[in-house]
């Protein structure tokens, strides 16, 4: 198991803690412990706000809260992202869009995607009020990370092979019910509201990820990054209303 804890943290991180060889079924079975790396991200996010914001202004901090996860993750997620909106908003057969995600190269709709993605996660870190950014810096992560480990338990694999293959054949039921119980811990830190995030998760993802497979015949990695950014910054949206309707105590 610790080996695949740090396969886990190897993969998702630019934190390299395994210097051993390649373990077929310890990194399949890495996205159960998914969730807890996000939780460990997520408290370096943290850790970096309260660094930040005793320093610079809200609107530099919340530009270095960005930048920060990008270096924290090592932009892996960020990279799927681009690639699956250049394939999804192609407008080709299922095949070609599945050849344009694969292409290394950045096309037009990847990149007015990571612009967007990257404006909308810096007017949130920016806007959300003090009392509850840090408690969100601290799970949003962690749920995010979990819906991927959902996608890759729920739904087919579009491509014959792969490394995200490999995690699909050692990740079902059994590693999916693990990894809920890491991500329900980590929402109870963020109290009633944690719990209803991790519940919009569930239902964000599942949806996204049956129209990824009705448009690509299943997932690919490309995809779950996606599905972890997309859910990055529908959580920190979705505090908006939440604030509007729960009081601060319930956070």
């Amino acid at each position: 198991m610790l080996k695949t804890l740090a396969m886990a943290l190897q993969f998702l991180t630019r934190f390299y803690v395994y210097r051993g060889e390649f373990d077929e079924r310890a990194y399949g079975r890495a996205p159960v412990f998914f969730p807890l790396v996000g939780l460990f991200l997520g408290a370096a996010w943290m850790a970096l706000y309260f660094g930040l914001s005793s320093i610079f202004p809200p609107a530099v901090t919340a530009a270095l809260l960005v930048l920060g996860m990008v270096v924290f993750s090592g932009g892996l997620h960020l990279d799927g992202f681009m690639d699956t909106m250049d394939g999804i908003f192609s407008g080709r057969s299922r095949e070609k869009m599945l050849e344009i995600m694969r292409d290394s190269r950045v096309g037009a709709f990847g990149v007015l995607g990571l612009a967007c993605l990257l404006l909308l996660k810096f007017a949130l870190l920016f806007s959300l009020p003090r009392e509850v950014l840090p408690r969100l810096l601290l799970i949003v992560p962690a749920i995010s990370r979990w819906g991927m480990v959902y996608a890759i338990a729920r739904f087919p694999y579009a491509r014959p092979q792969g490394l995200g293959l490999l995690q699909v054949r050692h990740t079902r039921g059994r590693e999916l019910a693990l990894a809920s119980l890491f991500a329900l811990g980590a929402a109870v830190l963020g109290g009633p509201v944690g719990l209803v995030l991790l519940f919009l998760s569930l239902v964000l993802v599942h949806q996204f990820g049956r129209y990824l497979t009705g448009r690509l015949g299943g997932l690919t990695g490309d995809t779950y990054g996606a599905i972890n950014e997309i859910l990055e910054v529908f959580l920190l949206l979705v505090a908006y209303p939440l604030l509007n309707y729960l009081p601060v105590t319930l956070w």
